[in-house]
């Protein structure tokens, strides 16, 4: 009960709005994570930081996607094939249409009041993608903070993001990803 009521008075004095679902007992999307500075970040090294709110992958960003990237592969933009030859029974996103979502995930999940001028993108360690997502299903991402490592003029933070479909038993999308809060 103890370690419950400690990460109760954490969500408050960060400035989250709500409280994360496991203290109401239903699935609900957490608010933004709100840091007064960039330096608090480490306080939260193996903890969930956030789950968003759920986007519906349309047709039309699977679409876009393809015309963008010249991967117009037929399971993911030719609906009646897809509904005839795909083991989905649906044309599917591409793999990387859901991880470069990764960033609109973060902004929704954390911001900083101060201490963080421009975060880069340092890269990923490692990216998997368990399980397909299909047009017009809805997806979201839990962000768990793993690590932080300071710099002279940056802190470097590392994060597990899981992208996951509605109704889906699997993760659409596993990532460790790098990113480089510049101060």
């Amino acid at each position: 009960m103890e370690q419950g009521l400690g990460e109760i008075r954490d969500a408050l004095v960060i400035g989250r709005r709500d409280l994360h679902s496991r203290f109401f007992g239903q699935e609900i999307a957490m608010p933004r994570f709100v840091l007064e500075t960039l330096l608090s970040l480490k306080e939260f090294v193996g903890r969930e930081i956030g789950v968003t709110d759920w986007l519906v992958m349309t047709q039309e960003r699977i679409d876009g996607f393809a015309e963008t990237t010249e991967d117009r592969q037929w399971i993911h933009i030719d609906r009646e094939r897809a509904q005839k030859e795909s083991p989905y029974g649906t044309t599917i996103a591409h793999g990387f249409l859901t991880l470069s979502l990764l960033s609109y995930f973060m902004k929704q999940a954390i911001q900083f009041r101060s201490g963080a001028h421009v975060a880069i993108n340092y890269g990923l360690n490692r990216v998997r993608f368990p399980s397909p997502v299909p047009a017009g299903s809805k997806i979201r991402a839990r962000i768990r903070l793993l690590s932080t490592k300071q710099f002279p003029d940056a802190l470097e933070a590392t994060f597990s993001v899981a992208v996951e479909a509605e109704n889906s038993a699997k993760p659409c999308c596993a990532a460790e990803w790098v990113i480089r809060y510049c101060q």
